[in-house]
């Protein structure tokens, strides 16, 4: 039915055409530097102008009236391409054409344009489609068509669906199914596939249309996530009159109350006072509940580490290094290694080095407060790092590497012992 209905098709109209030209084609004056003579690049008009017009960035030609941008170059010739969309009917169905425009501008003649069509969707008062277009080739641009072929019928692919994202000749024959479903001509920034189909598919997004909620509707249709799983909440909000401005923040936090277990359905919780204080509260919520949880799989993680560590590294429990000021302890569990980096905001824990045969990890204090954390390697029998908070070295770091490696031979009694 889409193949007898296309038969006969007329081509893209001469206003349709003029529009896309006037509006999506950059329109240049061309001059070479320092000079007062000017070509119109869509016209081929040469003219000059006086010295006060010299520092204009826009002028308008005096023989076709366009509105020129200057542009001082010695470049000659001007090849520009712009896809644009134009909407029809064609007996029952709603036709979205795409078509590529394409001109030729050599300095002192006339622009030449042509046109050619792409694709058209055919879409019926259900919303549903089928393409008829050129055929798509293998190459580097996701627009490489076979020209030399004609239009059929195709399967839908990204090159058909993007370009009828251009944008909009404003003239447009819409079908009756359209303008019953709320759509007025204006398309709220949307590309018009998505939204007829949205449209004529799902009455929620009718719904939302007729009552004016325009920036409610554009976030449903470019989030449709949101409208199946917010959509129960948002109807509550309309009954109690809630005023929604911020449609995006208001979802998420829709999305957290469900997360935290919340009943969504409450007006309580979907017609917060302060929307954006209600988020944020959450937000801070569902951090600490991560923060909990992971902090839970550490000490589960420590509890079937532990004995593990303790017949790899048993031997070495006890040993302590002071000189008087700084006290250095191995530590003795794999729980004291999750506490060190927890207080000392370093991975000695979560990057397991308690599970390294080769290291010994001790912890330099100074009256009872953590000052730095050491690796000792056993095989080197040496410190390879000592870090201090958030991995930065104190002033006590070269007294406390020292310290260390001045007792490597009591670490190395341990080993052999």
């Amino acid at each position: 039915m889409v193949c007898q209905s296309d038969k006969g098709m007329a081509s893209i109209t001469k206003t349709a055409i003029n529009w896309a030209i006037d509006e999506l084609t950059e329109h240049y004056a061309y001059r070479y530097p320092k000079s007062l003579h000017h070509t119109c690049m869509d016209c081929g008009h040469k003219w000059s102008i006086t010295d006060a017009e010299k520092k204009k960035q826009h002028l308008i030609c005096p023989h076709c009236g366009h509105k020129l941008e200057v542009k001082e170059t010695r470049e000659r010739t001007l090849h520009q391409a712009t896809y644009f969309t134009t909407l029809t009917t064609r007996k029952s169905f709603q036709v979205l054409r795409v078509a590529l425009l394409k001109t030729e501008q050599r300095k002192g003649q006339p622009a030449t344009y042509t046109i050619r069509e792409i694709c058209r969707y055919y879409m019926n008062g259900q919303g549903n489609y089928e393409v008829i277009g050129l055929k798509r080739m293998m190459g580097m641009y996701i627009d490489t068509f076979s020209y030399n072929e004609g239009m059929a019928l195709r399967h839908e692919n990204e090159a058909y669906r993007h370009l009828a994202t251009f944008p909009t000749y404003p003239r447009r024959r819409i079908i009756p199914e359209l303008r019953r479903n709320g759509f007025t001509g204006d398309l709220c920034g949307l590309a018009p596939l998505t939204m007829f189909r949205a449209l004529l598919r799902d009455n929620r997004y009718e719904t939302l249309l007729k009552s004016g909620r325009i920036d409610h509707f554009r976030h449903f249709i470019t989030h449709p996530n949101d409208l199946e799983n917010c959509w129960n909440s948002y109807k509550i909000a309309l009954r109690n009159h809630y005023y929604i401005g911020n449609i995006s923040l208001w979802c998420d936090t829709i999305r957290m109350l469900r997360n935290m277990g919340k009943d969504i359905r409450n007006a309580h919780y979907v017609c917060p006072t302060d929307l954006q204080s209600a988020h944020d509260h959450l937000v801070q919520k569902i951090e600490e509940k991560a923060e909990r949880k992971r902090k839970a799989e550490e000490m589960s993680i420590a509890a079937k580490s532990e004995a593990e560590f303790k017949a790899m590294k048993g031997r070495f429990f006890g040993l302590l290094f002071t000189d008087g000021l700084i006290n250095v302890r191995v530590l003795e569990s794999v729980e004291e290694h999750r506490q060190e980096g927890s207080h000392m905001h370093h991975c000695v824990f979560s990057a397991r080095y308690y599970s390294n045969e080769n290291s010994l990890i001790f912890s330099a204090t100074i009256k009872g407060e953590r000052v730095e954390t050491v690796e000792f390697d056993l095989r080197q029998l040496r410190v390879v790092q000592s870090r201090g908070v958030c991995n930065k070295n104190t002033e006590y770091h070269d007294r406390i590497v020292s310290l260390v490696n001045s007792n490597a031979d009591s670490i190395r009694q341990r080993m052999t012992a």
